[in-house]
């Protein structure tokens, strides 16, 4: 997830790390096919728009969330 560019939105496809890390994420709304929009990137954050809402992952906890770019850009700005 670090690699997105701020503004581009990626589709979820695989998050790595323990099973307890997993459900953490989970229950923050990152799930496997959900749509992720990076607002920012700072020196050692990511703040994302996941379902309406936003937040900040530190550097180590976004590198282990996958996802490829969104076919439809439109979706994104929802």
């Amino acid at each position: 997830m670090t690699a997105i560019t701020v503004g581009e939105c990626f589709q979820i496809t695989r998050i790595g790390g323990s099973a307890d890390f997993r459900r953490h994420l989970e229950s923050l709304g990152f799930v496997v096919g959900c749509v992720v929009t990076v607002i920012a990137h700072t020196a050692c954050d990511l703040i994302v728009n996941i379902r309406g809402s936003r937040i900040a992952l530190g550097r180590g906890i976004a590198c282990k969330v996958f996802g490829c770019p969104c076919a439809l850009q439109e979706v994104c700005q929802l």
